[in-house]
């Protein structure tokens, strides 16, 4: 057997000179955009959240507290602390002595 194949469409494929080809559709609207006019709302919020400051410090303490407080008491207890140049922990400790009167 030599040649093609015979698939049943004769010479129709033979001569392809007046084929064009199709116009490219125009791009879309970049995703955001098209999500707009589609009606979807974002769900990122409007600003990031801050990034807290990591507060590790060696100190050899090797028990834990865990305590559930507003995150009000939280932060105004943090501003405390970095306002004394303390540690979460000897801020913590500093407050008990005092409570304990030693």
């Amino acid at each position: 057997m030599t040649g093609r194949a015979k698939i049943g469409f004769g010479n129709d494929l033979g001569d392809l000179s007046s084929f064009t080809p199709a116009p490219r559709p125009k791009p879309a609207a970049p995703p955001v955009e098209a999500a707009a006019a589609a009606g979807f709302i974002s769900r990122e919020p409007a600003a990031p959240a801050p990034v807290k400051q990591q507060r590790r410090h060696r100190t050899g303490r090797s028990a834990q507290i865990n305590i559930k407080a507003k995150p009000e008491t939280i932060e105004a207890f943090t501003a405390w602390a970095d306002a004394q140049g303390l540690s979460i922990a000897e801020a913590f400790e500093v407050t008990i002595r005092k409570l304990s009167g030693s």
